[in-house]
């Protein structure tokens, strides 16, 4: 026998072996798996590539096809081999359920964030709660109620920006509010988390990199949610071989850097004896953890992660809010005679709280935000029962809640900036903000929640009546949902939020 035939003969048999086990693979996901009762489309089951095409290739649109498939096949459907998805805003509490109701994160999921060891990343239920309950008194109501000064002084430098931008006769400069917003609530998280700010509301451009950055990481997660080996491979890129090929992630890596070397800096203090408070690295250091949760490593990651979550997300909210005050003048009125009510008492924030109309935009500015697009799967340690469906235990199940907080049933009209219907509920007793679900719900729910509604209560009150804006080659299209990169974003040609100071009142 020749080698050359029996190289082929093995290629062959290795290429028909191959073949038979993604055959055998196929029926065993169509016929016998678990999952194989549920209804959705046949590719899907059988393959991930299905969702990685979706989302990967044409970058974030796999929400906009589970859109369709439920439109196809029901309220219930497998989306993937292993995961099925809900679309129910009734049964929305059920699958985000508290405490009481042990629900792990997907592993295969929360590797997007490419921090696996923050409290957001961790997957089993007990290990987060112990986590999380080291960060919980940091996030606390009273705690977030007593860093109102910095707050303000945070918005003031934000209204001194503006007030120099509505200044002079001439044609008044462009700003990007985008990324005005998103250097206000960077500069209050990092003071908050980390005991000082990086000063990005000086930036002449409020640091608009610093936001397409934040963007281009997120997009990146789907990269990790496909190919989680990727991980290490990413992390370990020399920054000047970044600089060149991808400079957004040069910039997050400068910015982890800096945070790593606060971490550094802080560990060898504590440890010397020279402990101090206010930051969210003495927090943990100072918790009833065990040493193995206190690691340098673990304790940047979840600065990192508490950082990324405090700040997009409420930038993009006051964004939002803005922009449909900027383009409906009625509305701006009305939160405008509200807000002249107020008295002039301190702290503000209890005084604000109880604005019925301040609170409705802020309400419709969330819904609209949506928060996170993409879907969160929880695994329960027991079956869920969906109506007539048995779900079995250690399904990844996931809904969205972009479907919960567009759901025309709950929301009429629900792509309109409408802030009466949350006033309209209240009269009429219906628990509307049940279906405020950007925080999601139950024991996962977003730790930062105190902390993003101190920011819009107060960068509202102080912001909205002293400056009239005027957009600037900006429509709804650059603040509607298009794609799914974790969190929802525009088009992606948008310019961003365009608009002039055109008078400080």
């Amino acid at each position: 026998m020749s080698p050359t035939f029996s190289w082929e003969r093995g290629a062959y048999l290795a290429l028909a072996s191959g073949i038979l086990y993604v055959l055998c693979g196929a029926v065993y996901r169509l016929y016998f798996h678990p999952l194989s009762k549920f209804p959705g489309p046949k590719m899907a089951a059988v393959t991930g590539w299905y969702e990685t095409y979706h989302d990967l290739v044409r970058r974030g649109m796999f929400v906009w096809e589970i859109q369709r498939m439920h439109e196809k096949y029901g309220p219930i459907i497998r989306i993937n081999p292993n995961e099925l998805h809900i679309k129910d805003s009734e049964f929305f509490d059920e699958l985000y359920a508290p405490a009481s109701k042990k629900r792990d994160k997907y592993k295969d999921w929360v590797i997007l964030s490419g921090t696996p060891n923050a409290s957001f990343s961790t997957v089993a239920h007990t290990h987060h709660r112990l986590r999380r309950s080291a960060l919980n008194p940091f996030f606390s109501k009273k705690v977030v109620g007593s860093m109102e000064p910095l707050i303000l002084e945070k918005i003031e430098r934000l209204a001194t920006r503006f007030t120099e931008a509505a200044q002079g006769t001439g044609d008044k400069p462009v700003l990007r509010l985008d990324a005005a917003f998103m250097a206000l609530t960077m500069d209050i998280i990092c003071h908050y988390a980390y005991g000082e700010s990086y000063n990005y509301l000086a930036d002449e451009d409020f640091r608009a990199r610093w936001r397409e950055a934040i963007v281009s990481a997120l997009e990146n997660g789907i990269l990790l949610r496909n190919f989680p080996w990727m991980l290490p491979l990413l992390q370990n890129i020399p920054y000047w071989v970044l600089q060149r090929v991808n400079p957004n992630a040069a910039a997050l890596m400068e910015w982890s850097d800096l945070v790593k070397q606060k971490v550094d800096i802080m560990m060898k203090e504590h440890n010397r004896g020279n402990k101090a408070s206010g930051t969210i690295f003495h927090t943990v250091l100072d918790s009833e953890l065990p040493p193995e949760e206190k690691s340098a490593a673990r304790l940047l990651e979840e600065g990192q992660s508490v950082v990324g979550a405090g700040s997009e997300t409420t930038a993009n909210t006051l964004t939002i809010i803005t922009f449909y005050l900027s383009s409906n003048k009625t509305i701006l009125r009305k939160l405008r005679t509200e807000l002249e009510s107020l008295p002039a008492e301190t702290p503000m924030l209890p005084q604000l709280e109880k604005l019925p109309y301040l609170t409705a935009v802020i309400c419709e500015g969330l819904r609209l935000n949506v928060g996170v697009m993409s879907r969160s799967p929880r695994i329960a340690h027991e079956v869920i029962r969906y109506k007539e469906w048995s779900i079995p235990s250690g399904t990844p199940v996931s809904e969205s809640t972009y479907f919960v907080l567009q759901d025309p049933e709950i929301f009429p009209n629900p792509e309109e900036f409408i802030p009466e219907r949350w006033i309209e509920a209240q009269q009429s007793g219906f628990r509307l903000d049940r279906f405020l679900v950007c925080f999601s719900k139950g024991s996962r729910a977003c730790l930062g929640i105190n902390l993003a509604y101190a920011e819009l209560y107060l960068t509202l009150a102080k912001i909205i009546p002293r400056f009239e804006f005027e957009l600037f080659e900006t429509d709804v299209t650059d603040i509607k949902p298009e794609r799914d990169f974790f969190v929802p974003v525009a088009r992606l040609d948008s310019k961003g939020v365009r608009a002039k100071v055109s008078e400080a009142l």
